[in-house]
């Protein structure tokens, strides 16, 4: 089986046409379709259905095209880690990131890990915490940068903690429930969950932990601006890092609810997975992490807590 061929059939899918996946990998398409169809008969199977509209896998295609994947994006990911321990700082960086983490810690290590490394190639993708993970196991992305939850799974993720923040209550300002003092006040108003599902998030989880029934849902988002949007034009109340909420722009249009119950102790971090091995890249792009995070942790606010 022949990289090329696993390149075409790539290509061919990812673009959903052969037109374009010929262009891409600079073939002409009688070339490219001669490739896939030879790997079709070395494999005694039909690998793309063809139509009108271009190109799908079948089952079997999709099997191979999966691995496939995997295996380019690893010889890559050789290669540039070849070049990288040579002293070579060059190709790409694929990270993950919540959007907690993209407002906090993001843009700043960008800015000093591009101007120390301009021939790392950054591709930043923000997603849920789950789905980041999801994508972490598949080596979809180098390296995960997230809130940190309790039982997570030590054989299988190292971690290494960043940032220590609160999640604090925020509502939007003149909103008449800015005025509480306890939680169980703010129980029956409209919470915006941020997750998957009503089932998670880390109000229930706040509520939770000071041993009260979850409070009501007003809506669930999959967004910390989403959350922001909710928050600052309705009625809603809401959870936000205490950088974030004491942030300027944040602090123009929101209030930090004064709750007697303290806020949930969130801790965030870098992880990579334990089997894998971890480049000089990865481990420069770590460093202007922990730079980034001692440019915006709070004196007097809880240091980071965990494995590492």
């Amino acid at each position: 089986m022949k990289l090329i061929a696993l390149k075409a059939l790539v290509a061919a899918v990812e673009e959903g046409s052969l037109r374009s996946a010929s262009r891409r990998m600079g073939l002409s398409q009688p070339a490219l379709t001669k490739t896939v169809r030879e790997l079709e008969v070395e494999l005694g199977t039909q690998l793309l259905m063809r139509s009108s509209k271009g190109v799908v896998p079948t089952a079997q295609g999709k099997v191979l095209f999966e691995q496939s994947v995997q295996t380019l994006r690893g010889l890559d990911s050789a290669v540039d880690q070849i070049h990288q321990l040579g002293g070579r700082m060059v190709g790409e960086l694929a990270v993950g990131a919540v959007p907690l983490a993209v407002m906090l810690l993001i843009p700043e290590t960008l800015r000093t890990f591009g101007a120390a490394f301009p021939d790392i190639r950054l591709r930043v993708s923000e997603e849920l915490y789950i789905a980041q993970l999801q994508r972490l196991r598949k080596g979809e992305v180098d390296v995960a940068v997230g809130g940190i939850p309790p039982g997570l799974a030590s054989g299988e993720f190292v971690v290494e903690p960043l940032l220590a923040t609160r999640m604090v209550v925020v509502v939007r300002k003149g909103n008449p429930i800015e005025q509480a003092r306890s939680l169980r006040e703010l129980a029956k108003a409209k919470w915006v969950y941020t997750g998957a599902s009503s089932d998670e998030g880390y109000a229930k989880t706040l509520y939770e932990s000071h041993n009260l029934p979850p409070p009501a849902v007003g809506a669930v988002v999959n967004s910390t601006l989403a959350l922001l949007s909710l928050v600052g034009s309705g009625d809603f109340v809401g959870l936000l890092p205490q950088q974030i909420a004491q942030h300027p722009l944040c602090a123009r249009y929101l209030s930090l609810v004064p709750v007697a119950e303290e806020g949930l102790p969130l801790t965030v971090g870098a992880i990579v997975r334990s089997d894998s091995t971890v480049t000089p890249a990865v481990r420069h792009f770590i460093a202007h992490l922990h730079r980034a995070a001692h440019h915006i942790q709070p004196s007097g606010d809880v240091r980071p807590t965990g494995p590492g």
